[in-house]
């Protein structure tokens, strides 16, 4: 199954999140302990091929996850990346911006957060949010003290079609100058959402992923849907696809990110740096002396 064909969105035509599947495919529907197997097998892979980007120092790789709450961004950084070695990967959590940051413009945090070359950097929420939550709840932009806006009135439809712009000019950008950019949004229905919170708050040991704040912006499930839908349509590209993840099943879509990873990464042309005749000859050295040292120490004894 060719997953990064299949769930990959390029803005060809019209986007219809609400018409789109949450739930695995059939084939994969209690798959639990095969799937499992299945990515670790995608983990091996994927942690050789980050080796190896590390070494050339050419390629960064930038994943961004997107998705309602609750759908499995944490679980799926802790699972699918596990076998990454921590000195290549880089995990950066946006939460509301500090004074700081708002005193510069939206995208510059990001950009200082992104992977230098050679490393897989990951936005668990991302500059996204400033299409999403502002677009939800554009009080908040108010508060910003952007241009010509005082109250939630001035946000025009133009503001946010000018957001796409620049993340779309941001995106080719960064592409263009060697970093790769995977965009997955873990599409997940509001049944399950709801059965995921009412499970944080039944059981002790999920109590501490629960806020009362979920529960509030559960709200403005069809203003979020309609938010996401429209940004991932205005940000889809041939060169930057968003993939549009089925997420009611955790591990069916830990599997299919797993293997879209993988897919894309096998398709930079990532070598190992190569040895030049004098680098070859220093080795040699090396070696000659380290084995000098090893008799010496024998004839001593």
């Amino acid at each position: 199954m060719n997953f990064e064909k299949k769930y990959r969105y390029t803005g060809d035509d019209n986007l219809k999140l609400n018409k789109l599947k949450t739930t695995p495919m059939p084939k994969y529907k209690d798959k639990k302990e095969q799937i499992k197997t299945d990515i670790q097998d995608d983990i091996q892979k994927m942690a050789a091929r980050q080796q190896m980007l590390y070494a050339e120092g050419t390629y960064g790789v930038l994943i961004v996850l997107q998705a309602m709450d609750a759908a499995g961004k944490d679980g799926m950084i802790r699972h699918v990346f596990s076998g990454i070695n921590p000195e290549g990967c880089e995990v950066t959590s946006f939460k509301q911006p500090s004074k700081k940051e708002l005193s510069h413009d939206y995208l510059w945090r990001c950009h200082l957060a992104m992977p230098s070359r050679g490393k897989i950097g990951i936005f668990n929420r991302s500059y996204y949010e400033d299409v999403l939550v502002d677009r939800v709840h554009p009080e908040i932009l108010a508060g910003e003290h952007l241009p010509g806006i005082k109250t939630a009135a001035d946000v025009k439809p133009k503001f946010f079609k000018d957001r796409y712009n620049d993340i779309n000019q941001f995106e080719n950008y960064e592409t263009r100058n060697g970093f790769m950019i995977l965009k997955f949004f873990l599409h997940i229905s509001k049944d399950e959402q709801k059965r995921r919170f009412e499970s944080r708050i039944e059981t002790p040991e999920k109590n501490w992923k629960f806020s009362e704040s979920d529960i509030k912006e559960r709200k403005y499930w069809n203003q979020y849907e309609k938010a996401y839908n429209d940004a991932i349509e205005s940000t889809s590209s041939p060169k930057n696809p968003w993939y549009i993840i089925p997420a009611d099943d955790k591990w069916f879509s830990r599997l299919v990110v797993s293997k879209i990873i993988n897919a894309r990464l096998e398709k930079l042309p990532l070598a190992y740096p190569e040895v030049t005749p004098e680098q070859k000859q220093g080795l040699k050295t090396a070696l000659d002396e380290l084995e000098g040292g090893k008799k010496s120490q024998q004839q001593k004894k």
